[in-house]
């Protein structure tokens, strides 16, 4: 297994001294410029406007918050995957000098614009196509989609090398394993541990979480995050997808990656080696921290937000998960252990699974089983051989979400959300 940073190092440091105040603009480009990554990350650019360029920003449909977005940071152009909203953006941009574009292929091509770094916010399996090509046009990528490690982690990290790229991860976990790590070797590391919150439903029983409307799953007591990821959170399936994308990133054996509940959320992630020395980064829960270190690695960026007082914090308290309760975990480390096909199936179905708990079709408890059904009805239906091309990939990717979908409709009928519709 090899180390997706290898080629920069093991972690953050730079090699040539510490960074000084005089040096030259980073150029960005910021893919999923209207969600929360792309926010967070705007949100730095904009304290620090001498310290970026903006080339080009996406987003899937949102064009009057794009065209905003796009004028606010000087983008060169904005793109909108939604071809119907083309004529919105346009018009939003008229007379700005701004090139608007739209469509898949046009988010592509903005993605691999000759930039420094291109943040890769896109939500979801949508982003592996753009964030390969960022990769294939030679830019840093400061990795937020962790779906392209889990839906093609293999071909994703040997397409990265290929093109002697450098991937940065942004999630809060993977950035602070990365500094952890620092010059030390991947081969001292004895195990990886990520930290979790434990989501807004830590405490609850099985039979209460039965009822759990999604108002309440989107509710996390510590970050403030998108839907889906607020939903993977509440279920424990970020921690299942983080520890896949550990995996790819870090070239650890699966059993070294443990997962622990960290209510606090202020140490993101440690590194335990072999002497038996444990390293830990800690931060306010800020998604602006992770997305300043990628943006001005390898130097220090400036800071994004206050600083950490362990003393007003008090006390850092840490617990196993319950898998029992919240089996997503334990269902991502079986897709693990069991292959790339399924880790793409397990990422696809859990996509749609959010997406009907969020529509009020199923029940909270019922995003894990109908995950779990579907791994097994694509091992029934033969689709276990590990994908070896891009193409393989995305069509795997269509093949779950087709069993999801049927799943879907089977979940529906005795669920307790049917029930909460016809009240």
């Amino acid at each position: 297994m090899a180390n997706v940073t290898a080629t920069v190092g093991a972690g953050g440091a730079a090699a040539d001294g510490p960074a000084t105040e005089a040096r030259a603009k980073r150029r960005i480009s910021i893919l999923g410029a209207t969600g929360s990554i792309g926010t967070n990350t705007l949100a730095v650019v904009t304290e620090h406007p001498g310290d970026f360029e903006v080339e080009a920003v996406t987003a899937f449909g949102n064009a009057e918050s794009l065209a905003r977005v796009a004028r606010q940071v000087g983008a060169k152009v904005a793109v909108i995957s939604d071809r119907t909203s083309y004529n919105v953006l346009k018009d939003a941009l008229d007379g700005t000098g701004i090139e608007a574009a739209a469509g898949a292929k046009a988010v592509e091509e903005a993605a691999a614009r000759p930039v420094d770094v291109v943040v890769a916010g896109i939500v979801g399996a949508a982003g592996l196509s753009p964030t390969l090509a960022a990769i294939k046009a030679g830019s840093r990528v400061a990795l937020a989609n962790k779906e392209c490690l889990v839906c093609a982690g293999d071909l994703f990290v040997a397409e990265a090398k290929r093109a002697g790229v450098e991937i940065l991860p942004v999630d809060s976990e993977h950035n602070a394993i990365f500094q952890a790590l620092g010059a030390n070797r991947i081969e001292d590391v004895e195990r990886i541990i990520l930290t979790a919150s434990g989501g807004p439903f830590r405490d609850w029983t099985r039979e209460a979480m039965l009822n759990v409307s999604p108002e309440q799953a989107l509710k996390h007591p510590n970050w403030s995050m998108g839907p889906k990821i607020s939903i993977d959170s509440a279920t424990l399936m970020n921690k299942g997808l983080e520890l896949i994308e550990a995996y790819h990133l870090f070239g650890i054996a699966a059993e070294r990656i443990e997962v622990v509940v960290h209510p606090q959320s202020i140490v993101h992630g440690l590194v335990a080696f072999r002497d038996g020395t444990m390293i830990a980064a800690l931060s306010a829960p800020d998604m602006r921290m992770p997305i300043a270190h990628c943006l001005a690695w390898p130097e220090r960026g400036r800071a994004t937000s206050l600083g950490l007082d362990l003393t007003k914090v008090g006390r850092l308290t840490f617990e196993r998960p319950d898998t029992d309760r919240f089996p997503a975990l334990r269902i991502a480390r079986e897709a693990l252990a069991a292959g790339g096909w399924a880790t793409n199936i397990l990422n696809a179905a859990n996509e749609v699974a959010v997406a009907a708990f969020l529509a009020g079709t199923i029940g909270f408890p019922e995003i894990a089983r109908l995950v779990e059904e579907t791994l097994s009805e694509a091992r029934s239906a033969g689709l276990d051989s590990t994908p070896t091309t891009i193409k393989d990939v995305l069509a795997l990717d269509k093949e779950g979400r087709r069993l999801a979908a049927q799943a879907v409709q089977r979940f529906a009928a005795s669920s307790p959300a049917a029930a909460r519709r016809m009240d």
